[in-house]
């Protein structure tokens, strides 16, 4: 009988143990497992479309550190910074005490996450290649958080505002785009990149999306023979000269976008980042590509 209610004593202990138990696993997007306490208190975002992300969930209270360009919205300006988003700083994310670092694989070195990974600490990486993945990125760290109502939400609104600009553009001429995102030298967007997957979903055709690089340099000749019917050129730069920059293109009459006067100006956070501002540049490049429905979009 002893016997019989050690065992019952010590089973109830493993299962209130087991009941007590606050960590969570989960795949991140590179394929590590991560152990994650549930949910986390002291979040460290080191990107600035992640920190976008933490905020839209209303986990401004949490995050603790972000990087240098962490400046969107205007309160992530008050939260401390752990560096470069290039060139994090060891001991800086250290000294944060953070219970989980978010991560991108599209910049973090992988070296400072195995570094903080080896000190005991939680790094979830993300690396969403496209706008679908953005959501699924979303919804991964909305589920990470605690999020999962906030995160569904937001999702479901950014699909709602894509698939209207999908049913808006059925059927219509696909305009031939070429975007601009450097300057010396030219640089434009290739196959595999946001951008790329933007101009398609909106309707359009990238001149370089079959480009095998992501980011390829392109000449003014190239640009010529390929003849876009709209360029658009990314303002990264909050000081640089656009508006010059675009009427640089006078000067080459014979490109159609030229020759039409659809040579624009668009912020590069909307079509750059994966963060839930990309479908603020979706419905952006959407109401350039096609006039017409412009006046149908959310964001017009």
């Amino acid at each position: 009988m002893v016997r019989i209610y050690l065992q019952a004593f010590f089973l109830s202990l493993l299962l209130v143990g087991i009941g007590l138990s606050s960590d969570r696993v989960f795949l991140d997007e590179v394929g590590r497992r991560v152990t994650v306490p549930d949910p986390p208190s002291r979040i460290i975002s080191l990107s600035p479309s992640i920190t976008e992300i933490l905020f839209s969930l209303g986990l401004e209270e949490q995050i603790v550190g972000v990087t240098n360009h962490s400046d969107f919205p205007p309160q992530a300006l008050a939260k401390p910074r752990v560096g470069s988003y290039i060139n994090p700083s060891v001991e800086r994310t250290i000294s944060l005490n953070p219970d989980l670092i978010l991560a991108t694989a599209a910049g973090n070195p992988r070296e400072f996450v195995e570094r903080m990974e080896s000190l005991g600490l939680s790094v979830y990486t993300v690396f969403p290649k496209n706008f679908d993945g953005i959501l699924r990125s979303i919804s991964r760290i909305a589920r990470l958080t605690g999020r999962e109502h906030c995160g569904a939400r937001l999702v479901r609104e950014m699909t709602k505002r894509k698939e209207r600009i999908l049913q808006l553009t059925h059927g219509r001429n696909r305009p031939k785009v070429f975007l601009q995102i450097g300057t010396a030298p030219i640089v434009t967007v290739g196959n595999g990149s946001f951008a790329d997957d933007l101009i398609s979903l909106a309707g359009g055709l990238n001149i370089a999306g079959g480009e095998f690089l992501k980011y390829p340099r392109y000449s003014i000749e190239e640009v010529l023979v390929k003849a876009p019917d709209v360029i658009i050129i990314t303002a990264m730069d909050p000081k640089g000269d656009y508006k010059k920059l675009a009427e640089q293109w006078n000067r080459w009459e014979t490109i159609p976008a030229v020759k039409g006067g659809r040579v624009f100006v668009i912020d590069s956070d909307l079509v750059d980042l994966p963060s839930p501002r990309i479908i603020n540049g979706l419905e952006a490049i959407a109401g350039i590509l096609h006039p017409e429905i412009k006046g149908m979009l959310r964001n017009q």
